[in-house]
C-alpha cells in the first residue's frame, strides 16, 4: 500500500492504483497514483521512453494501472518527498474520458446525482475516512463487548409480525404468507435473554416503512441492539451504555483525532466526564419559555436540539440522557414507574441516537400492557412464551449507527453518512 512505500525506497516494486491526477508536459510527464492508504507521484521522463509515452499519452483520470518501477527519495516532490521512476505501466482499467460527476468537487454537484453515482462520490477523500473510521468504532464496540463477556447474535430479518404495530412495516409475500421485514431485533434479543445468554449484541440492518424525506431517516438503518439480564434499573443500563460509549470514542480519538481534524475540521477529544441526565420533565420545563413542542409526551426535533445546545453550554457534554418518560410515548414491552417509565433517550449532539429502557418481564403484566395500547395479544403469542418459564428481570437499548456518524463528523444530512442510502424515493443504485 502507498502508506507503507517509505520503507522500499531504493528498489524496484510493483504497485497497483487508481490515477488521480496527470500532467503530461513536452518533456516529462508526472502521474499521481492513489489507493486507499494515500497518494504518490510517478514521474517519466519522454526521451528514450517511447514505449511508456505511448500508454501515457492513452492515459484517463480514474483509469487503473499496474506499474513496475524504483522508488527513490526526492525532496523537491511535495508529495511524501519521493516518487516512483517506472520501466512498465499496464493499464488495467481504462476509464472514460469525461465522468458522469466532478466528485472531487462535492458542493458544486447535487447531493442527488452524486448519490446516482455513489461508486464516483465514494472515491472522495472525506468518505474514504468516515467509512474507515465506521469499521474502526464498530471493531471498538465489539472489543468492547468481548472483554466484557457478550456474545454476539444474529437475528432473522423476515419476521412473522413487528415489534411493534404492522404500519411501518414492509409486507412481502413467504410462500404465499404475509411477512415483514425486521424493524427491529427486539423481541429476538429478549429471547436471548430467556434462554440465558445474559449478555447479547448484534450489529445488523433494520427497516422502516416510515414515508419520511426528512435529513434524519431512512428506510434501511443499520441498528446496533445490545441488551443484558439481571437488571432492576434504567440507571444500571444508562451506566453500562456511558462506559461503552466513552471506551469507544476514547479510544477513536487516540487513532484519527489528527486525520478527522485535517479532513472534516471537527476537533475531537476524550470524554473525561459524566453524561447528564435530565428527567423528561424537567426538559420541558427548562425550554418552555423558549419553545413549545409538538409533543406533550415526546421530544421533537427542535427540542432536542434546544436541549443539546443548553446541556453543551451548562455541562460542556456532547450527549445528555433524557429519563423517565411517558407511558404514551413507549412501547409496551417497557417497565412502567406509575405514569412514566424506566426508559430513556440519550442525544449526542442535539439528536438522538438511543432509545433505552428496562423490559416488562412479567407474563401478566406484559400481556396486560399489550391490550392496553391496543393490540391483539394472539399477534404476539410467540414472543409471549418466552416469558411463561422464567424471564431474568432485564433491560436494553438500540443506537442508530449512521445518526452517531452522521453527529461525529457533523455532517447535515443521513444520506452522506450511510454507504448506500434507501429513502422513500431512493432504490437505486
Amino acid at each position: 500500500m502507498i502508506k507503507d512505500l517509505e520503507q522500499f525506497l531504493d528498489k524496484e516494486i510493483t504497485l497497483q492504483a487508481f490515477v488521480d491526477n496527470i500532467r503530461n508536459l513536452q518533456y516529462v510527464a508526472f502521474i499521481i497514483l492513489k489507493d486507499a492508504s494515500g497518494k504518490i507521484q510517478m514521474t517519466v521522463e519522454k526521451e528514450g521512453n517511447d514505449d511508456l509515452v505511448k500508454i501515457i499519452d492513452e492515459l484517463t483520470i480514474e483509469s487503473t494501472v499496474k506499474i513496475t518501477g524504483k522508488l527513490i527519495k526526492n525532496e523537491k516532490v511535495k508529495l511524501n518527498g519521493m516518487e516512483i521512476i517506472p520501466n512498465k505501466i499496464e493499464i488495467t482499467s481504462k476509464a472514460l474520458a469525461e465522468l458522469p460527476i466532478d466528485y472531487k468537487n462535492k458542493d458544486k454537484v447535487l447531493r442527488e446525482t452524486r448519490l446516482d453515482y455513489r461508486f464516483l462520490d465514494l472515491r472522495r477523500e472525506d468518505n474514504q475516512l468516515l467509512f474507515r473510521c465506521q469499521s474502526y468504532i464498530e471493531h471498538l464496540m465489539r472489543e468492547y463487548w468481548f472483554n466484557n463477556n457478550y456474545t454476539e447474535i444474529h437475528t432473522p430479518k423476515i419476521s412473522g409480525s413487528g415489534a411493534e404495530s404492522g404500519a411501518e412495516m414492509f409486507k412481502l409475500d413467504y410462500f404465499g404468507k404475509t411477512a415483514y421485514l425486521s424493524q427491529s431485533p427486539q423481541f429476538y434479543k429478549q429471547m436471548a435473554i430467556a434462554s440465558g445468554f445474559e449478555k447479547v449484541f448484534e450489529i445488523g440492518p433494520v427497516f422502516r416503512a416510515e414515508n419520511s424525506h426528512t435529513s434524519y431517516h431512512a428506510t434501511e438503518i443499520e441498528m446496533i441492539d445490545v441488551e443484558l439480564a439481571w437488571l432492576n434499573s434504567v440507571e444500571e443500563i444508562m451506566d453500562e451504555q456511558e462506559k461503552w460509549l466513552k471506551y469507544v470514542f476514547n479510544h477513536l480519538t487516540d487513532q484519527y483525532q489528527e486525520q478527522i481534524k485535517q479532513t472534516f475540521n471537527v476537533n475531537l477529544s476524550k470524554i473525561d466526564y459524566d453524561f447528564p441526565r435530565i428527567d423528561f420533565y424537567e426538559v420541558k420545563n427548562i425550554l418552555k419559555d423558549q419553545y413549545q413542542g409538538e409533543k406533550a409526551e415526546d421530544l421533537d426535533r427542535t427540542e432536542e436540539e434546544l436541549i443539546g445546545k443548553y446541556v453543551k453550554e451548562k455541562y460542556n457534554s456532547d450527549f445528555v440522557f433524557i429519563t423517565n418518560y411517558p407511558y404514551s410515548a413507549r412501547s409496551f414491552y417497557v417497565m412502567k414507574d406509575k405514569d412514566k417509565t424506566k426508559t430513556y433517550d440519550l442525544l449526542y449532539k442535539g439528536i438522538e441516537i438511543t432509545s433505552g429502557a428496562i423490559r416488562e418481564h412479567r407474563y401478566d403484566v406484559l400481556k396486560n400492557q399489550i391490550i392496553e395500547k391496543g393490540y391483539d395479544p394472539k399477534n404476539f403469542e410467540f414472543y409471549l412464551e418466552f416469558f411463561k418459564y422464567g424471564m431474568p428481570p432485564h433491560g436494553g437499548f438500540g443506537v442508530g449507527m449512521n445518526r452517531i456518524l452522521m453527529r461525529l463528523f457533523e455532517i447535515d444530512n443521513i444520506r452522506e453518512a450511510t454507504f448506500i442510502y434507501r429513502g422513500p424515493t431512493r432504490l437505486n443504485p
